[in-house]
């Protein structure tokens, strides 16, 4: 904020510099947020991975959110990702019972992240994916992108977005199967094999 000057020189001093961020890791991230999935549900999934910059050097201060529908295609329309505890203001906790679809996930010094959430169910005529919003340091806007898991290739090759993208783009949006259940995906902010980002209007 810029003062006016003090002794009548009827200079203004500089205005301060400002620092952009990230500040995620005071406010944003919350226990759990990674466990989106109810506990020992049969259809959970683990997408895990890091956040390179474009040097290709893991961010270890990125935030993701991850949110995406149930194994049927819906989109979750309930409360109760951060609950407080309404004596003492407190983290309460998932309920463990039902299923936001939403998940916060700070990456750590070695820029891996992971979610366990729900195998997410097909909308319309998109395969089955998890949408990604990617905060991180020197982003002055947030980014955007998909997680599509591997699987069901008639799927992926009838997706209307995977479908405008050369093989090479397409590729950065689909995950690595690493096992049952377990799924790879690095988020590439630049340089090469970048992941697509999305913009919307």
């Amino acid at each position: 904020m810029t003062q006016l000057g003090t002794g009548g020189t009827g200079h203004l001093p500089p205005t301060p510099s400002h620092t952009v961020g990230p500040f995620y890791g005071y406010a944003l991230p919350f226990p759990g947020g990674e466990d989106v999935a109810p506990p020992a549900h049969p259809d959970t999934v683990t997408v895990h991975g890091y956040v390179y910059d474009g040097a290709g050097r893991p961010v270890p201060d990125a935030l993701l959110e991850v949110w995406g529908p149930d194994p049927h295609g819906e989109m979750p329309r309930v409360d109760g990702s951060m609950r407080r505890d309404p004596a003492s203001g407190g983290y309460a906790g998932r309920n463990g019972v039902e299923f936001t679809g939403f998940g916060r996930i700070q990456t750590d010094a070695d820029g891996h992240w992971y979610v366990r959430t729900l195998r997410p169910g097909a909308r319309g005529r998109n395969a089955p994916y998890l949408s990604v919003c990617v905060f991180a340091r020197g982003l002055l806007v947030h980014l955007y992108t998909r997680i599509y898991l591997p699987g069901d290739a008639t799927a992926l090759d009838g997706d209307p977005l995977l479908a405008r993208l050369e093989r090479e783009r397409r590729d950065t949006l689909i995950a690595g199967e690493e096992g049952p259940g377990t799924y790879r995906f690095d988020i590439r902010l630049q340089g090469e094999d970048e992941t697509v980002f999305l913009e919307f209007p």
